[in-house]
């Protein structure tokens, strides 16, 4: 922080408001039914992706392995899902 070199009239901060003296939750939301149904989708286009890559890649001759495409696709995917699985599903 820099030190008030000018006087000026601007009046001092309350630098005690920027503290959190206390944290209640009350209860955890539970899942939205959208939400997992948004998942579900994604989940089948996820699927189709993968259908598609490995077909063009054999069909085409494409001088890779498709999992090169796919592997991070359903790594993040499951990662996603896991995150929000654990968020809403602890006992």
């Amino acid at each position: 922080m820099f030190a008030d070199l000018f006087q000026s009239r601007r009046p001092i901060p309350d630098y005690e408001r920027a503290f959190v003296n206390d944290v209640t939750v009350q209860q955890i939301t539970p899942p939205d039914p959208k939400v997992e149904k948004i998942i579900l989708i994604c989940w089948i286009l996820i699927a189709i992706k993968h259908v598609a890559v490995i077909w063009a890649v054999y069909h085409y001759s494409i001088p890779f392995h498709q999992l090169w495409v796919n592997a991070p696709t359903w790594i993040f995917g499951t990662a996603a899902t896991a995150i929000y699985y654990y968020h809403h599903r602890r006992d």
